[in-house]
């Protein structure tokens, strides 16, 4: 149980990491509408408190990218210039250099997956088109390419965070071009991107949230990505009942173990009353024996489980495939004192039952 249990932990905190070089630490959205006004007093006021770091302005919309006559619906995103320091995009990127303007030209950074779909590399000089449709006025029938808002970028780099969602989807780019390109005003955006002191994540979003409101969502990395953390926790817990399922069945083991100490212990049991021992005492002589049967068991599996979770982490002798196909070259562990007790808190409440069910047969059988 604590093996695999460590192992799920692992690969949550594998993927938090991943994500953790692109999200924000904290994500502000508004609860109505897509976009909003940032030049507001309460948004001065957050960029000023304590604990913040960086703060960003992004707009982040669904634009049409061609290139070399392929084209591709991407998540376009514009970032301002606070975008490095607040991401460790520098450290995902795979080709080129991040730049979303070079003063001359506009300049985007891509996906590793939607750069393939494009066909085209860090280094290429022709531009890529992007198509945005208008934000207002009608839709021109007989010359639909009007309805559209047009730019041009020039590549600069190619990231992989290595989750689809990013990969395949996102183009990183200047906020002004979006603004263009989508009709934006000057301080209109889609989010506001914050960084926090390291270790006071949690105390400066509760800030931020009490200066903007119940008109603002104000967000942490965990609820950026609530749909996989909420699998993976639903994962684990499931893993957990199943294993636990298993562990019944197995004290089944003790359970029968104990009824045929009973029997075979009938004589001793029988001279114990003699000697004046009661039904209670009885009862307690084997509750006792088979609570130490489990704790020598939980604490032999606990003890080899840390063991076993601590090779792996320092020698990471389980391996994936031959090393190559996978992000990671072996299974990622990760120990978690609760999961130690709650592991304990099984094995142990497991254990009593088993053990109780035949210590109290064993004095009704004497009494029949």
């Amino acid at each position: 149980m604590l093996c695999v249990m460590s192992v799920l932990n692992g690969f949550e905190e594998l993927i938090e990491g991943m994500f953790s070089r692109f999200d924000p630490d904290i994500r502000i959205e508004a609860v109505e509408g897509k976009s909003f006004d940032c030049s507001t007093e309460a948004f001065e006021r957050v960029r000023k408190l304590p604990g913040v770091t960086v703060y960003s302005e992004t707009i982040e919309e669904t634009a049409l990218a061609e290139y070399a006559g392929k084209q591709i619906p991407v998540r376009l995103k514009g970032v301002d210039d606070r975008f490095e320091e607040l991401t460790e995009i520098d450290s995902i990127l795979i080709d080129g250099t991040y730049s979303v303007y070079d003063g001359a030209f506009e300049r985007a950074v891509l996906g590793q997956g939607l750069a393939n779909q494009l066909g085209i590399g860090a280094h290429f000089i022709k531009g890529m088109h992007l198509y945005a449709p208008k934000r207002y006025g009608r839709v021109n029938l007989l010359h639909p390419e009007q309805s559209f808002e047009q730019g041009i970028c020039y590549m600069s780099g190619i990231f992989a965070v290595n989750q689809t969602q990013y990969d395949n989807e996102m183009m990183l780019v200047s906020i002004d071009m979006t603004r263009r390109l989508f009709r934006y005003g000057e301080t209109e955006v889609t989010a506001v991107e914050c960084k926090a002191e390291h270790g006071k994540c949690a105390e400066v979003r509760e800030r931020i949230q009490s200066v903007l409101g119940n008109g603002f969502k104000v967000m942490d990395r965990y609820e950026q990505q609530a749909d996989f953390f909420r699998i993976v926790r639903i994962e684990k817990l499931l893993t957990t009942l199943l294993l636990a399922f298993i562990l019944l069945i197995a004290s089944f083991n003790l359970l029968g173990s104990l009824t045929m100490l009973i029997i075979d212990k009938k004589a001793n049991i029988r001279t114990l009353r003699f000697m004046g021992a009661d039904d209670r005492l009885i009862r307690r002589i084997f509750l006792y024996e088979g609570w130490m049967i489990s704790l020598t068991g939980v604490a032999a599996g606990i003890l080899s489980g840390i063991a076993v979770c601590w090779s792996q982490q320092r020698f990471g002798w389980l391996r994936m495939g031959n090393g190559t196909e996978y992000i990671i070259n072996s299974y990622p562990v990760r120990i978690q004192v609760s999961d130690v007790f709650i592991v304990l808190s099984i094995v142990l409440a497991i254990g009593f039952v088993a053990a109780a069910i035949p210590s109290n047969k064993s004095t009704k059988d004497q009494q029949e």
